[in-house]
């Protein structure tokens, strides 16, 4: 039983009847909408709920508390504010402070508590708190919204549950996708006359695409031609796993080493793959260099500064992003040896004037993964980013989470998604793995799928760099680089969406009409006219367009 101050349950059986809410959950995915009192937005009244309630009986308690019970010593009632909306009241003591505090959403189900989403409730306002679970199995399930915090009370109003089978998931990923990163295209080709060229056999051939898709790297691959030849075949962007982190470059003080990453670079940059700065400072106190936990707070500044200084001003305009500040969510290392948020601040500002031009990350893991993990909510997230702000860096910032996953959530880590992307800030999955498990490659292709569809997530990087005794916690090859399940699933993800290769027959008219995934390509087709002659091709770019309905129009010439 998970230990809370305020609950509220609704309970859900088997079928329907008018004494009780009762759905039987089968294999669902299943989204759950929320509002709450004390959020973010201040709104006078909360929204109507989504989907009409969806499986909810009473959403907004015009029916009293129909459906709805209290657990344990919590007070419920139902509310009527000024403007004649009705709300439930959930009070654990007499007297109420209007505090701030967390608000969780967990299901109870045959096989125990699921942490479903939580939100930062401020006092005073209405907002929207987002989540959901998967269930994988059938039977009764329980609904509770509670607080650890007891001497406030929680108010709930337009409340939504939808189910959605793994069907109308996919079927919502394939129309996102549709919408957000592909455009339509119309080919027209024609000779030298303008004469339309008809029922010649051609073939789009994508070279890049806008969407950065990526695998890290080590310094493994630079002795070992299968790992190259496996890698540049299949990614065009990278992260290297250690080499630029500060225990690397200056294992002792003073002493600077940037050889390894010097040699990842010069890799890269031969084979046209774009790297992502991997870290300039990373908070957790078991991963600084051997000689800093030791350093007195004006050593520690000046030691840091130099770092900085020296990493940034090493790899500046030769990387696409920097993670800045890695974790500092779950860990305060600097902050709390610097004197607080704004000496996070502070290094942002560094970061920028030392190489303003890409994207500073953020990066941080279980705000996608963890629905439980209050220290790196979607809320946590953004009030960090608010501390941030508030310490007067105003540059260019990007959320970059790490999502290593140990149990998949998707309809969680969608609602974590929409949660952020309130930002507008740029987003980047920058760790991406799946724990080893029975149903490891399922829940790879889940959350691939998740992530691309997704219209706030702009690049993906992989986890898996190889090393002869193994991986971080996820494969794609065995140690001869041939793939295993894992990479295989990779494999289809890459043809589908970042190497895509489509053949097809010019009609009658000189037409041929197809709708591609954003990024360069080069069609081509046989000259007929000319015996033995070489195909002729031409390059285009897509890109989005002003209307789903538009088509960008590509005339080849033969």
């Amino acid at each position: 039983m998970p230990s809370t101050a305020n609950w509220v349950a609704q309970n859900f059986k088997t079928c329907y009847n008018e004494d009780e809410n009762t759905v039987l959950f089968d294999s669902n995915i299943v989204l759950l909408f929320l509002h709450f009192c004390f959020l973010n937005i201040c709104l006078e009244n909360p929204k109507n709920p989504q989907y009409n309630g969806g499986i909810v009986v009473n959403p907004k308690f015009k029916e009293g508390l129909k459906g709805w019970a209290s657990f344990g010593n919590a007070k419920l009632q139902v509310q009527r504010s000024e403007t004649g909306n009705e709300f439930i009241d959930v009070r654990f003591l007499q007297e109420i402070h209007r505090d701030d505090a967390t608000v969780v959403v967990t299901f109870r189900t045959p096989t125990g508590f699921y942490d479903a989403g939580s939100t930062m409730a401020k006092s005073g306002c209405w907002s929207m708190l987002k989540g959901g679970i998967t269930v994988n199995q059938s039977g009764s399930t329980q609904l509770y919204f509670q607080s650890k915090n007891t001497s406030i009370d929680i108010w709930v109003d337009s409340v939504s549950l939808q189910p959605f089978t793994q069907e109308e998931w996919k079927a919502h990923q394939y129309e996102s996708i549709e919408k957000e990163r592909k455009s339509k295209v119309k080919i027209h080709a024609v000779d030298s006359e303008g004469k339309p060229l008809v029922n010649r056999k051609i073939a789009i051939s994508q070279k890049l695409s806008n969407f950065p898709f990526g695998c890290a790297i080590n310094t493994n691959i630079l002795t070992n031609e299968a790992y190259k030849n496996w890698f540049t075949s299949r990614f065009k962007y990278t992260t290297f796993e250690n080499e630029m982190k500060w225990y690397t470059n200056e294992r002792v003080q003073n002493q600077e080493d940037y050889s390894s990453s010097d040699a990842l670079l010069e890799f890269t940059k031969s084979n046209g793959v774009s790297v992502r700065g991997h870290n300039v400072f990373w908070d957790d106190p078991k991963y600084q260099p051997s000689w800093v936990p030791n350093l007195e707070p004006q050593q520690l500044l000046d030691a840091t500064t130099k770092r900085i200084n020296s990493i940034m001003g090493q790899y500046a305009g030769q990387v696409i992003a920097w993670d800045v500040m890695n974790e500092n969510m779950h860990f305060d290392f600097l902050e709390r040896k610097l004197g607080g948020m704004g000496s996070s601040s502070k290094i942002y500002s560094m970061a920028n004037v030392l190489d303003g031009n890409v994207d500073l990350f953020l990066n941080e893991y279980n705000t996608i993964e963890e629905p439980g993990d209050e220290l790196s909510s979607p809320d946590s997230y953004l009030k960090k980013i608010e501390e941030i702000r508030s310490g007067g860096y105003h540059g260019p910032l990007s959320i970059g989470l790490e999502g290593h996953f140990t149990d998949v959530n998707i309809p969680y880590m969608r609602s974590a998604i929409d949660k952020l992307a309130s930002s507008r800030l740029p987003i980047w999955i920058t760790e991406l793995d799946v724990q080893p498990g029975p149903n490891q490659v399922e829940l790879l292709e889940q959350v691939l799928r998740e992530a691309h569809a997704h219209p706030a997530v702009n690049g993906i990087v992989l986890w898996s760099a190889w090393s002869p005794e193994g991986c971080y916690r996820m494969c794609l090859t065995d140690n001869d680089f041939r793939n295993l399940a894992t990479g295989d699933v990779v494999e289809k993800i890459i043809n589908e969406f970042f190497g895509v290769v489509i053949m097809g027959t010019i009609d009658g008219d000189g037409f041929y009409e197809t709708s591609l995934i954003h990024g360069d390509y080069e069609v081509s087709y046989q000259n007929e006219k000319y015996v033995n002659s070489s195909r002729i091709s031409q390059e285009f770019k897509v890109e989005a367009l002003g209307s789903s309905e538009d088509f960008l129009n590509v005339k080849i010439l033969g």
